[in-house]
């Protein structure tokens, strides 16, 4: 496809992320890099909805397969709850169109790798985890790799969300169905393994306690894990759905040389008794994965995303919640 043209992309799913980030996203990159010609979703009137903020026509179907047979679309952009989302993949793949799909890959490694097994490269496939492309994690991985803090002894990272009634994506009912393993947790927590992952390299073998005492939450409410690395770094990686608010907690990264406090806009720098901060005003992720997703399918660039990438972040989480029901360390499959 000649750079010149925008890339012609259908949305699969029409929901709250959809409305909220993927498309804003699009938007702001401009029609010069896409183009959307059509909307899928399992009803017309939410298809519809997100097609009134697109200002030119849409085509609308509730059929997938409409989708993917039409010519005038070059690559899905898809955003299915996580269950369905394989066979949905799947199709795309099979389409022979470029294909973006939201996180996580898949709701199991077995899953993932029956996906992986059927995939051939002659298109794109990214895995939307837009974390992988927040810009203070991506500079904080640089920091920790050019020696910033000396070699990385001990990270934590303790995350407190409140996944009640007031939160928008708890009235999304497949992530209260317990149609997928971990439940809420899956869908959350692979954002902050892809994290840790980007900064520190593989994870060699984790251990954990969690609860699942929630009757409107099936699946993990509350865990504490600890992590061991390739590189000899440990961590510990908590996090809770059941908290009364968010409290912002920032990564810390201890070193032989000095700390990092990383948090999504910032990152302090303390070393010898000093720090100093280094802060983010642009903190757009998708659009930044999406630009990414655009310049693989027009010139082959590299993208963080990968599938196998994604799958392994679906590996840790896997391990995690053998952990917990096991009482004992995991060893989390290798894809990558």
């Amino acid at each position: 496809m000649p750079d010149s043209n925008p890339i012609r992309m259908g949305l699969i799913g029409a929901g709250i992320f959809a409305r909220d980030a993927h498309l804003p996203a699009l938007q702001e990159l401009g029609a010069e890099i896409y183009k959307i010609t059509a909307i899928c979703s399992r009803t017309k009137e939410s298809a519809t909805r997100l097609a009134k903020e697109i200002p030119y026509p849409v085509e609308i179907t509730t059929d997938i397969a409409t989708l993917l047979a039409r010519d005038d679309v070059d690559a899905v952009n898809i955003m299915l709850p996580i269950d369905l989302m394989p066979s949905v993949v799947q199709m795309a793949l099979d389409s022979g169109k470029h294909v973006i799909s939201e996180k996580p890959v898949a709701p199991d490694v077995k899953t993932g790798k029956e996906l992986l097994s059927n995939y051939k490269a002659d298109c794109v496939w990214m895995v939307a985890e837009n974390f992988r492309y927040q810009e203070t994690f991506i500079r904080a991985a640089e920091l920790i790799k050019n020696g910033e803090i000396g070699k990385p002894l001990l990270a934590n990272w303790t995350t407190h969300i409140p996944f009640t009634a007031d939160n928008k994506y708890y009235h999304t009912d497949w992530r209260r169905d317990g149609s997928f393993p971990g439940g809420i947790f899956l869908d959350g927590g692979v954002h902050s393994i892809a994290v840790l992952r980007l900064l520190f390299g593989e994870i060699t073998k984790v251990n954990a306690f969690a609860t699942y005492d929630r009757s409107d939450l099936p699946g993990i409410n509350t865990i504490s894990s600890n992590l061991e690395f390739d590189s000899g770094l440990i961590a510990n990686y908590s996090v809770t759905f059941s908290a009364a608010k968010y409290w912002s907690s920032p990564l810390t990264v201890c070193g032989e040389d000095g700390l990092l406090e990383v948090d999504f806009d910032k990152i302090a720098i303390i070393k010898n008794d000093e720090s100093h901060t280094i802060s983010f005003n642009d903190i757009n992720n998708v659009r930044a994965e999406l630009s990414a997703f655009a310049a693989s399918i027009n010139d082959g660039s590299h993208h963080l995303n990968s599938p196998e990438q994604a799958l392994q972040d679906v590996a840790i989480i896997e391990a995690l919640l053998q952990a917990t029901k096991i009482g004992q360390s995991v060893i989390p499959e290798r894809i990558v």
